[in-house]
């Protein structure tokens, strides 16, 4: 069993910059593929940054070059940074966990981020 907790969503100007955090309980981050997603208001949801349980990084095209998503097992957190934020890049933005063959079943409740122009 894993607790997600998102932080760090806010309002911001184009742009701008955000960091966002999700701290784990209940186990430990290192076995565990990480992922960031977000939803805008009328859209579905999509993937927007993954890191493996190596610390491999993949991105969604539309944030490569902005958003950098980073781990430390040992303090048990995912770090999702985004730059040079578009109105586009505003939505609620979620952390989830999971391990293949059981897909993405642990997920926190959410950090609203919203970019204005």
């Amino acid at each position: 069993q894993v607790q997600l907790v998102e932080s760090g969503g806010g309002s911001v100007q184009a742009g701008g910059s955000l960091r966002l955090s999700c701290a784990a309980s209940g186990s430990t981050y290192s076995v565990y593929t990480i992922r960031w997603f977000r939803q805008a208001p009328g859209k579905a949801r999509e993937v927007v940054a993954t890191i493996s349980t190596d610390g491999t990084a993949t991105y969604a095209d539309s944030v490569k070059g902005r958003f950098t998503i980073s781990k430390d097992n040992a303090k048990n957190s995912l770090y999702l940074q985004m730059n040079s934020l578009k109105p586009q890049d505003t939505g609620m933005y979620y952390c989830a966990a999971g391990r293949p063959g059981m897909g993405f079943i642990y997920w926190g409740q959410g950090t609203q981020v919203t970019v204005s122009s």
